[in-house]
């Protein structure tokens, strides 16, 4: 089990090292101290390893993720997990802004509450976030689902595709094209099992939240919604 020490190894060092562990490592196992909030920690990670950080992570923290577990016990900067592919990101304490960008897959868990534009662009990604979420989440988003155990600020969901918004709190105020939607047998089998993959079964059910998405105006341009873009 590795142990890095980032009060004296470079941050470059240990990039390029995870970078080269082959699908087949027995090196599984990393714990990082003193990340000091370094920025760009763990990303285009692409083998199937745990990485521990071991306090607060600055902007990108596992961006570009690909089927590594990465833990931060802290808080994240800007962007983490940002394009991620596959694997799971969890965050122990609050998140900055734009969680999640451009996600196309695997997990993200954010144990506190994250900033605006959570979500932004999402491409299948699946997002959890137990505490709230700062305005113009998932604008864009086109894949994918967010759960929100708190509540959302305003704009949620602006120029929405066909990603699913889960809340279980109040939403301070829903984008263009957004609309709250009634929760169909497959909606709710798709948040079931991102609350069972994200570990929260027993503190939460799906009969707790509302659906929201989208309207499926904007899809064409139409003159009568000139404003709305």
């Amino acid at each position: 089990m590795p142990v890095v020490d980032l009060a004296t190894v470079p941050l470059r060092s240990l990039n390029a090292e995870l970078h080269k562990l082959p699908q087949n490592t027995n090196e599984t196992h990393w714990t990082i101290k003193n990340p000091g909030g370094k920025h760009a920690l763990a990303v285009g990670l692409d083998a199937p390893v745990i990485v521990e950080i071991e306090g607060h992570v600055g902007y990108y923290c596992g961006g570009m993720n690909k089927e590594a577990t990465i833990v931060v016990a802290g808080n994240a900067g800007v962007g983490v997990g940002e394009n991620m592919m596959s694997g799971e990101i969890r965050i122990k304490g609050d998140a900055s802004q734009a969680a999640g960008a451009t996600g196309r897959g695997g997990l993200l868990v954010i144990e506190g509450d994250a900033s605006a534009r959570c979500g932004i662009s999402m491409k299948g990604i699946d997002i959890v976030v137990k505490g709230s979420i700062g305005p113009m989440s998932a604008f864009m988003a086109q894949e994918g689902n967010l759960v929100v155990l708190g509540d959302a600020g305003e704009a949620l969901g602006d120029s929405i595709y066909e990603a699913r918004l889960f809340v279980r709190g109040t939403v301070r105020s829903l984008g263009a094209d957004c609309v709250e939607k009634p929760m169909e047998a497959a909606d709710r089998t798709a948040l079931a099992g991102v609350i069972a993959r994200a570990g929260l079964s027993d503190d939460v059910s799906p009969d707790e939240f509302k659906l929201y998405g989208s309207a499926r105006t904007l899809y064409h341009f139409h003159v009568d919604n000139a404003s709305a873009y």
